[in-house]
């Protein structure tokens, strides 16, 4: 097979992907991204020189992750990377994909804490929350857990790639790893989707690690848990946020203030839902 042109695989790769899960809107950005991917060049390259041509395995390579885009495995997981709060962070499919809806888990940790802080993300995942936080406030010492050793690896090797020297690493469930230590800020993305909940097989979803999204038949159940445990961990005047499903916020709010939190609010998404609540000690 001759080499072919990278314009005329870009417009295979719409094709193969507007009959697949992906969204047909999204479709051609998937096969770009894709296909820059198996070229290993940036995205740009390929409008500025659609002339080019691929070699024989490269396009075989792009065919292969075309094939599995179209069959719903996310798009992160097939190149790798994902953008969060404007750091490109490596993921697996060990790690929940960073979602833009937890960047205002980001947003109100900036808003509320001081220059100098303590913080701890509870289920760090990729890092992405942490390693943002890192970068907005160097002069914070952030801690970043997780029960999942394989997560770990992966935020561990973002933070080495972006020289997060502020961030320290601990393996363990929720506040198992703080050893009575005290923060001005705790935060925390739980799993917060029952079980039995049908989004949980939607061809997306089902790729993802089950255990960062769903902590059982009780939906609020790790929510709960961060809640009643928090003032444990908290310095006076310290917060905690956490992130929640669009229909939870008066359960959640309900949960800190039966903590004894005060100045219990949530926060709405730019879709309009309310996505996370805090609560101050």
């Amino acid at each position: 097979m001759t080499a072919e042109r990278i314009e005329s695989l870009l417009a295979e790769g719409i094709r193969t992907l507007a009959g697949g899960p992906a969204a047909a809107g999204a479709s051609g950005l998937d096969a770009q991204l894709l296909l820059a991917a198996a070229l290993a060049v940036p995205r740009a390259q390929l409008h500025s020189h659609p002339e080019a041509r691929a070699t024989t395995a490269q396009a075989a390579g792009y065919r292969q992750l075309l094939a599995r885009r179209a069959a719903g495995e996310p798009l992160a997981y097939l190149t790798g990377r994902r953008e969060f709060w404007s750091l490109e962070l490596a993921v697996t499919p060990a790690v929940l994909i960073p979602r833009p809806e937890t960047e205002l888990l980001v947003e109100r940790a900036l808003a509320l804490g001081p220059a100098e802080a303590r913080a701890a993300d509870l289920g760090t995942g990729s890092g992405a929350v942490a390693l943002a936080l890192a970068r907005e406030r160097p002069r914070w010492r952030l801690l970043a857990t997780d029960v999942s050793a394989p997560a770990l690896a992966v935020a561990r090797a973002n933070a080495a790639a972006l020289g997060a020297g502020n961030v320290e690493f601990r393996q363990g469930s929720w506040f198992e790893p703080l050893a009575g230590e005290r923060f001005e800020l705790l935060l925390s993305n739980p799993p917060y989707v029952a079980a039995d909940d049908p989004v949980l097989e939607e061809p997306g979803l089902r790729r993802e690690p089950r255990l960062a999204l769903t902590p059982g038949g009780d939906a609020l159940a790790h929510l709960r848990i961060l809640a009643r445990g928090a003032t444990a961990h908290l310095t006076p005047g310290g917060w905690l946020l956490l992130e929640h499903g669009a229909t939870q916020g008066a359960a959640v709010r309900g949960e800190l203030e039966a903590a004894g939190l005060a100045h219990v609010r949530s926060h709405r998404d730019l879709a309009g839902h309310e996505r996370m609540t805090e609560g101050q000690r």
